[in-house]
């Protein structure tokens, strides 16, 4: 039980820069990684929060918007884990969570991770060892699958 506030939501340079972005760039809008398909191409506002990808055209409003794509969270742990949800007596407003993603933009996504996944199983099929940094990028590539995945059930 509790309310949504708004104004509790953490500054978004702040939050953005906590996630492990580096905003690059002067001004309100700056570039940064996108997360959802790696490439570079993110475009944040760090006045407002909100974020869109130019590529993969995933997008939200604010920081809140971003917590729940990034995570897969409801909108009420999202709010909580940015400290802007408040208890207050009243029972919670459940909301539907919605997709970042465009559908055709989620399979591009998974398009490009499975050529990942595929390229890696057949380098290993042939014997080549996969690096600490191949791993790495691998886990990355599952957890893009499943992103996205999540985002349509």
């Amino acid at each position: 039980m509790g309310e949504f506030r708004r104004d509790l939501l953490p500054d978004a340079a702040g939050y953005f820069e906590a996630q492990g972005l580096k905003l690059m760039g002067r001004g309100p809008w700056r570039t940064t990684t996108c997360e959802f398909h790696g490439g570079k191409s993110m475009r944040v506002n760090v006045k407002n929060g909100a974020w869109v990808c130019m590529n993969c055209g995933a997008r939200g409003g604010d920081v809140l918007a971003y917590q729940r794509a990034a995570t897969g969270q409801d909108f009420v742990a999202a709010a909580r884990a940015l400290g802007a949800y408040v208890d207050n007596g009243k029972p919670d407003q459940t909301q539907t969570r919605p997709t970042p993603l465009p559908a055709r933009a989620a399979l591009e996504v998974l398009h490009f991770e499975s050529q990942l996944v595929a390229t890696a199983a057949a380098n290993v099929a042939h014997g080549i060892q996969l690096g600490v940094n191949d791993h790495m990028r691998l886990l990355k590539a599952a957890g893009r699958i499943d992103f996205v995945a999540r985002m349509f059930n």
